[in-house]
């Protein structure tokens, strides 16, 4: 069974930085693309960042390019989300994701964790 965990959540005011991890148990976690999405209040889950197993390639969302990074230590089973000058628009439940590829499509994940609350005030 595969669990994914995340921390670093909080709230920040515009213009200030977070990072969020996930710890993933499970002995394959090197295997598996990993991805970043959010959701705000009313809104669809929509794709933030994801990494290659490797941590060769990554890929961002045009919203949050240049202001967050996503990275992965496959020593420590964990995945991370540097976010920079965030914006209130950035507020949302920020969920990490594991798959047997990275993707930019919701529905190609099959492990979820539970999300972690990031607020961005004005």
């Amino acid at each position: 069974q595969v669990q994914l965990v995340e921390s670093g959540g909080g709230l920040v005011q515009a213009g200030g930085s977070l990072r969020l991890s996930c710890a993933v148990s499970g002995p394959t976690f090197h295997s598996y693309g990993m991805g970043w999405f959010r959701q705000a209040p009313g809104q669809e889950r929509e794709f933030v960042a994801a990494i290659r197993w490797s941590g060769s390639n990554t890929y961002y969302a045009d919203s949050v390019k240049g202001r967050f990074t996503i990275a992965r230590d496959n020593a420590k089973n964990t995945v991370y989300l540097q976010m920079n000058s965030l914006k209130p628009e950035d507020t949302a439940v920020y969920y990490c994701t594991a798959g047997s590829l990275e993707s930019l499509t919701v529905g190609e994940y099959d492990y979820w964790g539970q999300g972690t609350q990031v607020t961005v005030s004005s």
